[in-house]
């Protein structure tokens, strides 16, 4: 790349860091915008200290950007009113973020939204960025909204809406995933057949990469998400074959195992398990983005890694 210079929010978080890094590799110059005084990234050319939802230093943080990526945003409502913390977080936050993006003359606004924007946990059919949206919860609609608000500036952006994202360093679902693989004893879920798309970190900053060097103008969402769903017996397979290990799984029928988990306060994760959420990336694919590696591999190589 030619030294395009970077505004990064979240640069400090799962998804975040791997952005600096992927960037910096790729030539880019990367200002991380820090809610804090700390050190420093390494690999940010420059840090400044602000807060999305109160927008400090946006004019100093934006000065000579030629594209801000927005990572930054609330994955757990954080008090007893979820629409609210999400609206706040992720919603008025991108508005002006965006809104200061556009009085700097910022070439191209990159969102990470996320599929939750288009779905729910399931979906009977495989998604595409052309379906119509239909979040079903404070978060999703909270990255809609965010999305909505970016159409509503003159900004050529884009809002990229990955399924489940893996990686070294993850957290919530997969790094529950990835610490029941590791257990010693035989699974009783080979019987689990829903498909979901999973992406890994490193292909999503390929995603994102794409998304800024793309002709112009863009202005709107694209999914993220591997050619190759996998069911959780695949997932749970690939996992241990990382960790040098045969599947150990055993079969059990799907309604006894929905019992178990409502009797233990896990029916969530029993309709995550069982249900299916497959999303096609054709747009990016449009754009001659490719995945770094096959779901089975990159799972493999994370485990193999340590997680």
């Amino acid at each position: 790349m030619s030294g395009k210079l970077i505004a990064l929010t979240g640069a400090t978080g799962f998804i975040g860091r791997h952005l600096l890094r992927a960037l910096s590799e790729r030539g880019y110059r990367v200002r991380v915008l820090l809610r804090r005084p700390v050190e420093v990234p390494e690999g940010a050319s420059g840090a400044v200290v602000g807060d999305l939802a109160r927008p400090m230093n946006m004019a100093a943080a934006l000065t000579g950007v030629d594209a801000v990526v927005h990572s930054a945003g609330l994955a757990h409502a954080m008090s007893g009113a979820p629409e609210d913390d999400f609206r706040n977080s992720n919603t008025e936050a991108t508005r002006k973020l965006a809104d200061a993006a556009q009085r700097a003359r910022v070439g191209r606004f990159v969102f990470l939204s996320s599929i939750r924007a288009q779905a729910g946990s399931s979906a009977p059919a495989p998604l595409s960025e052309a379906d119509v949206p239909e979040p079903t919860d404070p978060y999703g609609r909270s990255k809609l909204a965010a999305e909505e608000a970016l159409a509503e500036t003159g900004l050529d952006w884009v809002a990229l809406r990955p399924v489940l994202v893996y990686g070294a360093g993850v957290k919530g679902n997969m790094a529950a995933l990835l610490k029941l693989a590791r257990t010693p004893y035989p699974l009783p879920l080979a019987s689990l057949a829903g498909r979901r798309s999973l992406v890994s970190v490193e292909s999503l900053a390929g995603a994102v990469a794409t998304a800024l060097e793309a002709p112009g103008p863009l202005r709107r969402p694209l999914v993220v998400a591997d050619p190759d769903p996998l069911t959780l017996p695949e997932m749970l397979a690939a996992l241990r074959a990382g960790l040098g290990r045969g599947p150990g799984l055993l079969p059990c029928p799907v309604p006894l195992i929905g019992l178990a988990c409502r009797a233990t306060g896990r029916e969530a994760a029993f309709d995550r398990l069982s249900g299916s959420l497959v999303a096609r990336a054709e747009g990016l694919e449009a754009l001659g983005w490719r995945p770094a590696q096959a779901s089975r591999d990159g799972l493999a190589a994370l485990a193999r890694a340590g997680g």
